[in-house]
């Protein structure tokens, strides 16, 4: 079997491109993968097209050996554009191998661990009144075990810091008191924050109703700083969406900078990858919890992940049910009481809906300083 082609085309989603990429191979077998679109939508698709000519002719079943010769023979192998195009090529050298075997890709990968993935979804509101209330129809129309929310109140970067502090007290014991005790809550300031003594105020502040975690409270370039915080927080520090492949997560690990790591499938280089990030989490007593915010595609990708990692914790989901994402695939994961069911078709088990398909490819960027309505919005 050889690799004939790889393409990409763009599934659009509700504000953003979910980036697909199709790995086509002389048997007639064609590979799904999803690549974040980091940027410009096009440079990304720009690299892969370059890519192709790399692995034009090989042997798709060698994904370890084109995932190095892509990542090594790269010029600059540290970049997201990079990373991303790396990750949504081998998430379809990985369909492919599934379906060649006849089996879900997590048998080629040792079996599962758990027979249902856990997940969450975000909630928004301007008010804690607002925010409560979608918490609360959230926990009562999916049944979520589990929520992530944004701390900050809209516009927090024009309001006093001490009303940024007392008003994302007041936003989590709101959707504390909805949803009640033992619904899990992650906090997501998207990295805001800035100062490590200012996050730590907000985290003491936040403690007493058990957040589940603090999600980027700080940048990830300093890890000194991440790691003086989480020695200090009596709440779970998150963090990893920014950072790509095992050789990025080293340090931050060395340093038990974060209680919980969230890679992302897209972009840090791919399910093999991933799979090597959570082994070295694993030595060193951390969970991952996969940051998710794209297409569904990408999340069948990471439950397939999930279902084969023992230190899986738990994965960020947004509904299929509605348009435009539920017509990404004709066969999306299936959510039963806040938990995804596994496929059991070859490869991803899912297929791709063509009429879904753009050729047009959509930038997506948020300013810094918009927020909307308090939500934990897609990054």
């Amino acid at each position: 079997m050889k690799i004939t082609q790889v393409e990409t085309h763009a599934a659009p989603l509700t504000g953003r491109d979910s980036l697909i990429v199709r790995v086509h191979t002389d048997e007639g077998l064609v590979g799904l993968g999803e690549a974040y679109p980091v940027g410009p939508n096009e440079a990304v698709a720009a690299t892969i097209r370059d890519f192709q000519s790399w692995i034009a002719g090989r042997d798709p079943r060698d994904v370890n050996g084109i995932w190095y010769h892509l990542y090594a023979h790269s010029r600059f192998p540290g970049g997201s554009v990079v990373n991303a195009a790396i990750s949504g090529i081998e998430h379809a050298l990985w369909d492919i191998a599934g379906k060649a075997a006849g089996v879900p890709v997590y048998r080629l990968l040792g079996g599962k661990c758990r027979d249902r993935i856990r997940v969450y979804q975000s909630c928004g509101g301007a008010t804690p009144e607002a925010i409560a209330a979608h918490a609360r129809q959230l926990v009562d129309q999916y049944g979520y075990t589990a929520l992530k929310m944004s701390p900050q109140p809209p516009n927090s970067e024009q309001l006093p810091w001490a009303a940024v502090v007392r008003g994302a007290a007041e936003r989590l014991a709101a959707v504390r008191e909805a949803v009640g005790p033992d619904v899990d809550i992650g906090l997501d300031p998207h990295a805001r924050i800035f100062e490590p003594m200012r996050a730590l105020e907000m985290a003491a502040a936040v403690q007493p109703y058990r957040p589940f975690f603090f999600e980027e409270p700080l940048r990830p370039e300093n890890i000194d700083a991440l790691a003086w915080l989480a020695q200090k927080s009596e709440v779970p520090i998150a963090t990893g969406e920014m950072i790509y492949t095992s050789f990025g997560f080293r340090e931050l690990l060395a340093k038990q900078a974060a209680t919980i790591i969230q890679p992302d499938i897209c972009i840090c280089g791919g399910l093999s990858e991933m799979k090597k990030i959570a082994a070295l989490a694993e030595a060193h007593y951390v969970t991952v919890a996969p940051h998710n915010p794209l297409g569904p595609l990408a999340t069948a990708i990471n439950v397939h992940f999930a279902a084969t990692t023992h230190n899986f914790l738990i994965l960020e989901y947004h509904s299929d049910d509605e348009s435009p994402r539920r017509d990404v695939l004709h066969n999306p994961m299936q959510l039963r009481d806040g938990y995804l069911e596994l496929p059991e078709g070859s490869g991803w088990g899912v297929e791709l809906n063509e009429a879904a398909l753009s050729t047009e490819l959509r930038s997506w960027h948020r300013p810094f300083d918009t927020q909307p309505d308090g939500a934990a919005a897609f990054i």
